[in-house]
């Protein structure tokens, strides 16, 4: 072999070296706030298995993995702050006051701000995603738990918990546009953009509201299990994972009909869920683990053992992704 393929190989040998040493991007991973350890399990996806446990404030339990801003944040009501993660890295790399008790989170779809309720403030707060200055500070009703945000960005919808109501703000204005009547305590809030529709979970009457995002009203009332807590839709929009805390059980509902065709049982204290492909993830608190769903069947396919009274509210699956 001559001397100039020799260099080639060693050059695309050692390209290729590189290549595995640098840090996987391509796979999205799952950010797990542990209340009891006051850490994150990070969960590469394509492994299934925790590659790196971060350290954040007190009491972790909302996150929002923000994917075009290449950050994840944690709400640490405790605290009362807000870590901020960089997803290359998977480590702590800002932190800023949040009001008297941050809960609830979600990013705004181009990346650029992040909404945090502020549950003894009553207040919707918000920030730019890059230098981690607020932009908003807006007064809510009592004891504001989940945040969602429109896929225009424009619109935030706030889970006026104590207020059994759904807060409709315009974050440009910084007002709010409307308030609607849900169930007994609303707690967790995710937009359906496809169907135009925000579904609210509601603790107390053990019920979900489907709200027409148009007209601003409630069109369906679905029942689940006992205090829903967490909601996520699969990839393909066809079902929607419930977690159902006090019933330790899982409701999935065909989304297209709203009916319940499957109630999952076997878990500890579920909170958190969120989709990837075809598969669901199901954060359990009591368990310190997540389970892994086939998407399409409900079925369990393992667990991942995480930190202490894992939560994971919120959007906690990501991958940076930013232009």
């Amino acid at each position: 072999m001559r001397r100039v393929e020799l260099i080639g190989c060693r050059v695309a040998l050692t390209a290729a070296l590189l290549a595995c040493m640098r840090p996987a991007t391509a796979t999205p991973f799952a950010y797990i706030t542990n209340q009891g350890s006051h850490d994150v399990s990070v969960i590469d996806l394509g492994e299934q298995r925790v590659i790196a446990t971060v350290p954040v404030g007190r009491s972790p339990a909302g996150v929002a993995a923000a994917g075009r801003a290449g950050r994840v944040f944690v709400s640490n009501p405790d605290s009362k702050t807000v870590s901020v993660i960089d997803m290359r890295e998977h480590q702590v790399v800002g932190s800023f006051a949040a009001g008297d008790g941050p809960v609830g989170m979600a990013a705004a779809p181009d990346g650029t701000r992040v909404y945090v309720a502020d549950w003894y403030g009553n207040r919707l707060l918000g920030f730019d995603t890059r230098t981690l200055r607020p932009v908003t500070a807006l007064a809510v009703g009592r004891a504001p738990a989940g945040v969602a945000v429109h896929a225009d960005g424009a619109t935030v919808y706030v889970a006026e918990r104590d207020d059994d109501g759904v807060a409709v703000v315009d974050v440009a204005a910084q007002r709010v546009l409307s308030r609607i009547r849900v169930g007994s305590h609303p707690f967790a809030l995710l937009v359906d953009a496809p169907r135009q529709r925000l579904y609210a979970l509601n603790v107390k009457s053990d019920d979900v509201s489907v709200i027409d995002t148009r007209s601003l009203r409630v069109v369906a009332t679905v029942k689940v299990g006992k205090a829903p807590y967490g909601a996520a839709l699969t990839a393909d929009g066809r079902r929607l994972y419930i977690t159902n805390q006090h019933d330790d059980s899982v409701s999935v509902i065909d989304a297209p009909s709203l009916q319940v065709i499957q109630t999952l049982r076997g878990f500890g204290h579920p909170e958190g869920v969120a989709a990837h492909g075809d598969r669901v993830y199901v954060v359990n608190w009591m368990d310190d683990n997540v389970s892994v769903l086939d998407a399409t069947t409900g079925r369990t396919l393992g667990s991942i053992a995480t930190g202490r009274n894992s939560r994971g509210f919120g959007a906690f699956i990501g991958e940076p992704n930013e232009p």
